[in-house]
């Protein structure tokens, strides 16, 4: 049972970083109108801190899963767990902070930029998830 929670935060957290980056793309317009700053400062800021979030996040989980779930092949379901926790934080987020400006609306690009990142961020936690397993069979 304690792998499975394990597992389960694991996959929690890999949502949660890419919720966070997605939702920062995604609400330019809404935090530029709220703060009161130009939309290539937003845009900037906002480059930065999706960057240090995936280099960090990265190194988290990679340390997360690498002394909690011990080279397991079970592993590979975070490639799967983490949609499930994404879909809720994202219908959370909707529910609690509806666009109701008019001027938040998203730009039909950003849409395919969140498709193409849907598609390939599996990928990506696959790749790690591997490379834990490696490193702790080479043990």
């Amino acid at each position: 049972m304690k792998y499975f929670l394990k597992l389960n935060v694991v996959s929690i957290l890999w949502a949660f970083m890419f919720f966070v980056a997605l939702e920062l793309m995604l609400n330019v317009y809404r935090i530029s109108r709220l703060t009161n700053w130009e939309i290539g400062t937003v845009n900037i800021l906002i480059g930065v801190v999706i960057i240090v979030e995936i280099i960090g996040g990265t190194i988290l989980v990679y340390f997360l899963t690498k002394n909690w779930l011990v080279g397991r092949k079970a592993n590979f379901w975070t490639v799967i767990l983490w949609l499930p926790y994404f879909v809720l934080f994202v219908y959370v987020f909707a529910s609690l902070f509806p666009i109701t400006n008019g001027g938040d609306t998203l730009n039909p690009a950003t849409g395919l930029l969140a498709i193409g990142g849907l598609i390939v961020y599996p990928f990506f936690i696959l790749l790690h998830v591997g490379l834990t397993i490696d490193d702790s069979e080479n043990k």
